[in-house]
This record gives structure tokens, sequence and C-alpha cells, in this order.
């Protein structure tokens, strides 16, 4: 029994392995666990939580479904306890929460298999298996290809844990955000000691070169003035007219919920991968979910 609290928990060898099961699993291939999942979400959630419970039922598992809302957290019980008294109702663990480091934590307090299911802006690790599942079945490959990641990339811990990813599998990356919410240099840099990783770096929304648009929001609440959150918005909002000077086969891809930072004329155009990306989620979560077992 191992945990996956971080992509970091991963090697490429991993990486590949769960790609595959996924793929045979997609393909037809029956997973066969016993034992329940507790989905433990503090914080909201739509494709991550069903998806999650979805890929327990579908491999022979129950699960219980945490409210905190509902818990004795409303009483005043602490995060730990709570842990510990949901861990010996259960055999693994989901966990999602908006502090940074609660999953790593919640994995110290018990035996049992720890996910992360997402902690702050600091690591998603099963989205992104699902994001480089998605660029693979799409493109054939991950390494060598020019793949944009757009939007707010100082806050989204999906596109934290992508780069990551991408990194460690070679791809010619593009980091196009809004001034001030630029990806943190340190991990950049922290990524090129461990990857040989140059990022491209750049606040102009241009993507014409490349294979695959990776898209996440602005996050509006981020700005000190209502104003400047909108034009900023505006300008990297993904337009129907944007993808007339973008490679005909490129793959646009987004965690979703979608917001405002594409447009929904774009859904039905044959670039618009993301709602085939979120369902994608249920064969990657079996995976995660016999790996962890």
């Amino acid at each position: 029994m191992v945990d996956l609290i971080s992509i970091r928990d991963l090697d490429k060898k991993a990486i590949e392995s769960l790609i595959k099961s996924a793929q045979e699993i997609a393909e037809g291939r029956e997973v066969d666990l016993d034992g329940i999942v507790a989905t433990m979400f503090f914080e909201p959630s739509t494709r991550t939580k069903l998806s999650f419970q979805s890929a327990a039922l579908r491999s022979g598992m129950e699960y219980i479904d945490f409210q905190p809302e509902s818990s004795s957290l409303k009483k005043g019980e602490s995060y730990s306890d709570t842990i510990k008294v949901v861990s010996g109702y259960s055999d693994v663990l989901v966990v999602r929460h908006p502090k940074e480091g609660a999953a790593r934590l919640a994995a110290d307090l018990t035996d049992k298999p720890v996910i992360n299911a997402g902690d702050g802006a600091n690591q998603h690790p099963t989205q992104t298996l699902i994001d480089l599942f998605s660029i693979k079945k799409n493109k054939g490959r991950i390494g060598g290809l020019k793949i944009a990641l757009l939007g707010d990339l100082k806050h989204a811990r999906t596109m934290r844990s992508l780069v990551y990813g991408l990194a460690m599998f070679g791809s010619n990356v593009t980091l196009i955000s809004p001034e001030g919410l630029e990806m943190e240099p340190e991990y950049i840099k922290e990524l090129g000691d461990k990857f040989s990783f140059k990022p491209k770096i750049t606040n102009e929304p241009n993507f014409s070169e490349a294979d695959v648009l990776y898209v996440c929001r602005i996050q509006q609440e981020r700005f000190a003035d209502p104003y400047e959150a909108k034009r900023v918005t505006d300008q990297f909002r993904i337009k129907a007219q944007d993808i007339k000077d973008a490679k005909e086969d490129l793959v646009i891809l987004d965690p979703l919920p979608k917001l405002n930072e594409i447009d929904s004329a774009i859904d039905k155009m044959k670039q618009a991968k993301y709602f085939e990306q979120a369902h994608f989620g249920i064969p990657i979560r079996q995976a995660v979910l016999e790996y962890v077992r």
C-alpha cells in the first residue's frame, strides 16, 4: 500500500505504467478490488469527487462520502481526529482540502493509503495523470510536443503539478500568464535543475505554434482592481477567432470547471477536448486505486 500525495511521488516509469493501465481499463480490462473508499472533500468538487466514486464502484469497491458541513467538525473536532476516525471506517482515503499540506498530514496520521485530490494551490497529482493521459491519447506522445499553459500560473495547482510532469517527459513548454500571475521562478529553476527544463515565458497570449493548449481561468479575486481583473480576463479569454491562427490539429484542454476562460462557441469545435479529458478521470482513477492498493 502506498500514498499518492504529489506528482513527485511518481517517477517517469510509474507514470507510464499508470497511463498504460488506464488505457487497458478504458479498452475494457476489469479492475477487481475490494474495500471502501472514503471521499473526504473539505471544499467543493464535481469531477474529482464523482469520478473517484465512480472509479471505486467500477472497480468493485464501495465508498463512504464524508460531508464536512454535517460532521463533528461543526462541533469543534480537529482535522487530525477526523482523519484518524474515518481511516478506521475505510481502506483508502481520498482527501481534498483548501490548505496546502493537508493531504500529507493525513498520510502521516493513518496507515491507510491516502490520495491527494487537491491541497490548496499546491498539488493535484491525479489531475496531472488525467492531463498526461489526455495528451498521449490525442497526440500519441508527450515528449517533444509544443505545449502552451495559459492562465493564472501562480495559483493554479493543476498547472503546478502538470508542468512537473511535462518537464519530466521533455515537452517544449510555453508559460503564458498575465503579469504578476507567473509561475514562481524558484519552482521553474528547480525543474530546470532536475530535468533541464527551459520553458518559454511570456505575458502575451499567443499559441499559434502549440500542439496542445492547456487553459485555466484567471482568478479575478486575486486582483485589487475589478476593472483590471476584467481587462486581463478578457485579454486571456480564448475566443473562436483565436483558433483560426492555430494549428489545425491543436488540442485544447482545461481542468474544468470552465467559467469565462474559453468561449462556449469553442465547445463544438474539433479542437476542444476538455469534456473528453474530464471523462478520462474514471480509468485514470481506477488505475490509481489499483496502484495504491
